[in-house]
């Protein structure tokens, strides 16, 4: 029920509390609503601003190159890198877990569904249209992850870490080929120096062992390929194409789920359903899943931002940093001829580097603009015909005394 006397008392509080701020008081009280309407409009506009970017495929690219650049790119791919060493040795050492097909199965399909719920939030960036990317492209790119990924596991179950390395060393000329062969790309002798120099010492340093089988060899020759053309082909959609890491992710996920489960049943051994999947052993799983994620996703990043090669060069930087790392910290001793082959390795990686971005500033400097003549304005036109008369009138003078 309506009190007229409480709405009179309510009244003279709220004019007792105007009194006691005064006009003063109530101005600020006003600015700082006013202020926070504005951020709040600015946030707005910038959260409906990188909507829009995310509904164009050069949109989505723009922003992935502003907030990833090379050095974030490469940073994330190596931390996110030894993350999942540490986790994989985990799930097939103390876990058990020797069915590294189905393991990579396992981290495709986690990152498949974190991609299908980025979808449904409007969190995945749009791809390209469909005529600039022939489907037979993304058909190839799907293929070639499956072989690369699973052979690779399946090298490093087979093979010793000594000759497993040496199919990783491998990869870094038959990179250089295969650029040369499918796109014509050719590297400077600097470069091809700088990266004999990475390889002979990341053979020093890690090849102590080349113990093989026949079965493993054949698996590790079989990788190099997929390997190398895995890469050439996610760097060069991405730079040519406008293709970003999560967009090309989307399309090309399921495709490598395929033909994984088609490779299990060659690759694995079995026995899998056999497997003891308690709490323990599903948590580390589940964690090397999240890492195999977020793995593809960063070397797909670091792909886009510089090149094949370089992320090559990356791997073989992160061997190097933790053998020294682990002389360094832990007082491991991989002995001093290992130690020499990684100090050299990095030496060689610090000169491609360099290299590198050498390349990049004269190409990019060759990109600017040359300068137009500022126009001549109106102003300066006059003064000039100012001048010029001024100096014809003082010359005719002249001839006029001397005659």
């Amino acid at each position: 029920m309506y009190d007229p006397t409480s709405a009179v008392s309510c009244v003279g509080k709220m004019g007792w509390f105007d009194s006691l701020l005064g006009a003063d008081g109530r101005k600020f009280i006003k600015r700082k609503d006013s202020d926070a309407g504005e951020a709040g409009r600015a946030l707005e506009e910038l959260r409906s601003s990188l909507y829009n970017e995310l509904r164009t495929s050069e949109g989505a690219k723009r922003q992935q190159q502003r907030f990833c650049g090379p050095v974030m790119a490469m940073s994330f791919n190596f931390v996110v890198a030894v993350g999942i060493i540490l986790a994989n040795k985990l799930v097939m050492g103390k876990v058990g877990f020797n069915f590294p097909i189905f393991l990579t199965l396992i981290h495709y399909c986690i990152a498949w569904m974190l991609l299908a719920f980025f979808k449904a939030l409007s969190l995945l960036p749009v791809a390209p249209p469909s005529k600039t990317t022939p489907s037979s492209s993304l058909f190839s790119l799907g293929a070639i992850m499956a072989f690369a990924s699973g052979l690779a596991n399946t090298s490093l179950k087979y093979n010793s870490v000594g000759f497993y390395q040496m199919a990783k060393i491998a990869v870094t000329p038959t990179i250089v080929l295969a650029d040369f062969v499918l796109f014509g790309k050719t590297i400077s002798s600097k470069k091809v120096l700088a990266l004999a120099v990475v390889s002979a010492g990341v053979a020093v340093a890690t090849v102590t062992d080349l113990e093989f089988n026949v079965f493993g060899a054949c698996i590790a020759i079989a990788w190099i390929i997929p390997s190398a053309i895995n890469k050439i082909l996610w760097s060069n959609l991405q730079q040519q194409a406008n293709w970003t890491a999560l967009a090309l992710m989307w399309k090309t996920t399921p495709i490598t789920i395929f033909f994984l489960v088609a490779l299990m049943p060659w690759l694995d051994p079995p026995g899998v359903l056999l497997f003891k999947w308690d709490l323990n052993n599903s948590t580390a799983v589940l964690i090397s899943a999240l890492l195999g994620f977020l793995l593809q996703w960063s070397g797909a990043l670091a792909l886009g931002a510089t090149s094949a090669t370089s992320h090559v060069v990356l791997g073989q930087f992160k061997t190097c940093v933790i053998l020294v790392g682990g002389y360094l910290i832990f007082d491991s001793d991989p002995g001093f001829v290992s130690l020499c082959g990684a100090v050299a390795a990095l030496g060689g990686m610090s000169v491609y580097t360099s290299l590198n971005l050498k390349e990049k500033n004269e190409s990019s400097s060759k990109q600017l603009p040359m300068q137009n003549p500022i126009p001549k304005t109106k102003t300066s036109e006059n003064v000039s015909e100012d001048s010029t008369a001024t100096n014809t009138t003082t010359a005719a003078t002249t001839n006029t005394n001397a005659v």
